[in-house]
């Protein structure tokens, strides 16, 4: 197999391959229908899900030529794909792949073997079995950020300047995205109002008692409301306000990057790697978790970690919260709920012993 065609096989071009779309000309009449059921396929998935399942699938591809098979949906083949990730020796990781990433790897192969008309069989025993057995043998429990509770917040802020057009994004970025229980994507991905830009995933709604936030997630729409805080310093709606009112913001992306020396705002939306940056950065400058070593604390805090201090830090009826971070089941919000003050409940004490 040569390099054109792994480039081929790399890149399939839902919802036809490009084998299948050289077999079924479409009349001209339909082209425009083809191209409109393109955007929609590739609208059934988020930007960084598609990147990580390219860059999975071509890993894939270049195990299948070093050991010299076709990348065809073989669990045999797939079976000892994975087998070769949890044992380090598929280059070029070189290195025992969490089970996690394995079963990312999995449902990227799935994807791609779908956008090629073909289907992997991750029931079959050739893969259902050894992944098993992975799971068994390197299991270990998920290695969670470090939330970042109300408290931390407040300092957090305390950190950036007031007075600058920058300091007032990333102050409005960092409330609402806490005070919304949001995922970084869902923070950069707002508008103004809707219908604004064609990348956008969301927009704000400013109303009496705050903000509603119009967000499109994995399993559709969803409204997710803020309300005002206690005081103006660490409101949501009044860090936003003051953001869109200095920044001169009326249309387009809500969060944008800060140009001419921070005197101004470009039109580009905010990427969202910069969520977690300014989160590590501002709980780094704020002393959040102290009490851990300089190179664990680097690692500790990222984007999530405004959600799961969401979770951690509101102490209402578990459904309310559950129902702010969108997840379809209170088990998923547990996993967010990352308390520092352990032992809270004594259930030991509580039973008389």
């Amino acid at each position: 197999m040569d390099d054109n065609e792994l480039t081929a096989i790399a890149l399939p071009s839902p919802p036809l391959s490009e084998e299948e779309a050289k077999n079924r000309a479409l009349p001209a009449h339909l082209h425009g229908l083809a191209e409109r059921a393109r955007d929609y396929a590739e609208a059934s998935s988020s930007a960084n899900t598609r990147r990580a399942y390219a860059s999975d699938w071509k890993q894939f591809l270049k195990w299948c030529r070093r050991q010299q098979i076709e990348p065809h949906p073989d669990p045999q083949v797939v079976g000892l794909y994975i087998t070769a990730l949890a044992s380090g020796t598929a280059a070029p990781l070189l290195k025992a792949a969490a089970v996690s990433t394995i079963e990312r790897k999995l449902s990227a192969l799935a994807w791609n073997f779908a956008q090629l008309g073909e289907r992997l069989d991750r029931g079959d025993r050739h893969i259902a079995t050894v992944l098993a057995g992975i799971r068994n043998t390197q299991g270990r429990p998920p290695v969670q950020k470090e939330a970042v509770l109300g408290p931390d917040l407040i300092a957090m802020l305390e950190t950036l300047d007031r007075g600058a057009l920058r300091g007032l994004r990333d102050r409005a970025m960092l409330l609402l995205g806490f005070a919304g229980g949001l995922r970084r994507s869902e923070i950069i991905g707002l508008d103004v109002g809707p219908n604004q830009t064609q990348d956008g995933t969301g927009w704000i709604e400013v109303v009496d008692g705050g903000l509603i936030l119009n967000l499109r997630g994995k399993t559709g729409w969803r409204s997710v409301e803020v309300g005002r805080g206690s005081t103006d310093a660490t409101c949501p709606v009044v860090g936003l306000k003051t953001w869109l009112k200095l920044a001169r913001i009326e249309h387009g992306p809500l969060f944008r990057r800060v140009v001419g020396g921070g005197s101004d705002v470009g039109p580009e939306r905010l990427r969202d790697r910069q969520v977690a940056r300014l989160v590590k950065r501002t709980a780094m400058a704020a002393g959040v978790r102290g009490d851990l070593p300089e190179g664990q604390r680097e690692l500790a805090f990222a984007g999530h970690s405004l959600r799961s201090g969401l979770a951690s830090s509101a102490e209402v009826d578990e459904r309310y919260v559950q129902k702010q971070l969108g997840h379809a089941s209170a088990e998923m919000t547990r996993r967010y709920q990352r308390r520092r003050d352990r032992f809270r409940v004594n259930l030991t004490k509580a039973a008389g012993l």
